[in-house]
């Protein structure tokens, strides 16, 4: 009789630890991810720095495939890919998906906004972005897991550009949305391409200048040995690229693992707010060095593009989707004291 129970423990001990091991294993997920950044830049690093630390936190539960400078399709395809499973996630920003719905703007790249990373932030986790933001990116099939921030991003001209009168006729490369109306409004000349176009259209003279990234982003590319002027601190554009995924593909993840997303997203966040100021400020003393104008714009001209940037934000909020944005920001805007009346 002993040996019989003995025999049954066994048996059940064995099948427990196959059913264990079984549901383990089917625990394991791999995502595809593309992000537009090239591994080289400050921005691609956080983005490996990301991929570690999921892989590492979920005891390789989660397994991270990530393409750089958007290798498996357009950066403006990457949300679609994602949504019908081409892909698993979008590394990119809102802002490329304006086409689709133009409430991407408001989350995308709000322009003439928040000042810091810090704060444009705070809209997102303190200030109810996140549950207004997750309402668009739902009626997409996308679930969206977080921001992460760089900060103000530069101008880089072949012209000089001290100043919004230097805007008149300056031809230059604009991401796809409200911008290109933003700064028609102020006399430029947008034109609208990929972000793995700008520095072959600088280098041939298709256009004057970019609003491609931060300043340290920008030297990463090269852009500064064809471009020899500069605006930092930045003022215009700070884009929030996300971390969007096909939603079905998030539901079926453990809560463990979304929670591991969510978290390791927040030490990208402050990582990338924290590394692009400091990369932003070396890079500006060291181009100085090499013949680089760096062009601080004054307050006036400043505020000046801030309120030509919020009277564009109603003229472009087209969807529902985006007046509940606008709406959003502008009251979390007005509690900061940074909203122009």
């Amino acid at each position: 009789m002993l040996n019989k129970l003995s025999r049954t423990l066994h048996v059940g001990v064995a099948a427990a630890a196959a059913m264990l091991f079984a549901s383990a294993a089917s625990a394991e997920t791999t995502l595809r991810i593309q992000t537009h950044y090239g591994p080289e830049t400050l921005s691609g690093k956080n983005a490996a720095m990301f991929v570690e630390d999921v892989q590492v936190m979920s005891g390789g539960d989660i397994k991270i495939e990530m393409f750089y400078s958007s290798s498996v399709v357009k950066s403006v395809e990457t949300f679609d890919a994602a949504s019908s499973g081409i892909l698993d996630c979008d590394m990119t920003g809102g802002a490329y998906q304006t086409g689709k719905n133009a409430a991407f703007q408001f989350v995308g790249d709000i322009m003439g906004g928040y000042d810091t990373p810090y704060q444009q932030l705070s809209w997102l986790l303190l200030g109810g972005g996140m549950a207004e933001a997750q309402k668009l990116y739902n009626k997409y099939d996308m679930q969206l897991i977080g921001w992460w921030v760089v900060g103000q991003e530069a101008l880089s001209s072949t012209k000089p550009i001290a100043g919004i009168d230097a805007l008149k006729d300056w031809k230059f490369r604009s991401p796809p949305g409200m911008e290109t109306k933003i700064f028609e409004k102020l006399g430029a000349k947008p034109v609208v391409m990929d972000f793995t176009e700008v520095f072959t259209a600088l280098q041939t003279g298709i256009i004057d200048g970019a609003d491609a990234s931060i300043l340290a982003n920008n030297t990463g590319m090269g852009l500064y040995d064809i471009a020899k002027h500069a605006t930092h601190p930045g003022f215009h554009s700070m884009p929030s690229d996300h971390l969007a995924c096909n939603k079905a593909k998030w539901e079926a993840l453990p809560e463990k693992d979304r929670r591991i997303m969510e978290v390791a997203m927040e030490k990208l966040a402050l990582r990338q707010a924290l590394g692009g100021d400091k990369a932003n400020n070396e890079a500006a003393a060291k181009l100085k060095t090499s013949g680089v104008t760096i062009y601080d714009w004054s307050a006036d001209d400043r505020r000046a593009f801030h309120a030509a940037a919020q009277s564009t934000w109603d003229e472009f909020a087209s969807t529902d989707e985006a007046k509940a944005l606008v709406a959003s920001h502008k009251s979390y805007l007005k509690q900061l004291g940074l909203l122009i009346e």
